[in-house]
């Protein structure tokens, strides 16, 4: 790894973040399933670093069969039990019972608009004017707490503001990388080069 690349502070030393950094957040992604996933694991992630959940993305994968929506909705309390002895993922009885909730209001969410992902991008807020800087991007925006507001509101659960803003930055709805960061062209590149869904 070039110690001349500069990237954003939060990517540290570890091999895994720092290629979660500069190959996966802040692009833009349209697969319905991989942004179910991040959805998911975000919820997941909450009161738990980023980090242990990268390390244990696969076993997810795994637990919740490649996190494809109706796969994961046909699941059930039997289901639960068996994960919630699976040590290879987060053993949290209610973020697993979410997860399964969470892609049944998925599959309403595809009915009414299509797609998950022509959803989710009907949330993409206006670039933001000016420098981005590492210490001043926010927890949340205005933007993240209207989407919450309506998932909540369509009965998803585990979706908080600063979860979801979280779930924007990853998923290239909003480009974070701070200004320094060599990842942050390449972004705006993808961002603007994506055909909206």
């Amino acid at each position: 790894m070039s110690t001349s690349v500069v990237r954003c502070g939060w990517a540290g030393s570890d091999p895994l973040y720092v290629d979660y950094h500069d190959r996966e957040w802040g692009r833009p992604v349209t697969d319905d399933n991989r942004l179910f996933e991040k959805l998911c694991l975000e919820g997941f992630q909450s009161g738990l670093s980023w980090l242990t959940i990268l390390r244990k993305r696969e076993n997810f994968r795994a637990a919740f069969q490649g996190f494809d929506i109706d796969k994961v909705a046909a699941m059930g309390e039997a289901d639960i039990e068996r994960l919630v002895q699976d040590a290879g993922i987060i053993r949290h009885r209610g973020k697993i019972a979410s997860t399964i909730n969470n892609a049944k209001r998925t599959q309403e969410i595809r009915k009414e608009f299509g797609s998950l992902a022509r959803y989710i991008w009907r949330f993409e807020p206006e670039p933001v004017q000016g420098p981005i800087v590492a210490g001043q991007i926010p927890g949340h925006t205005e933007g993240s707490k209207a989407l919450s507001k309506d998932l909540r509101k369509r009965g998803f659960s585990f979706v908080g503001p600063t979860t979801v803003y979280a779930f924007m930055q990853a998923m290239g709805l909003v480009n974070d990388h701070v200004d320094t960061c060599f990842c942050r062209a390449e972004s705006e590149s993808a961002r603007q080069k994506l055909a909206r869904p």
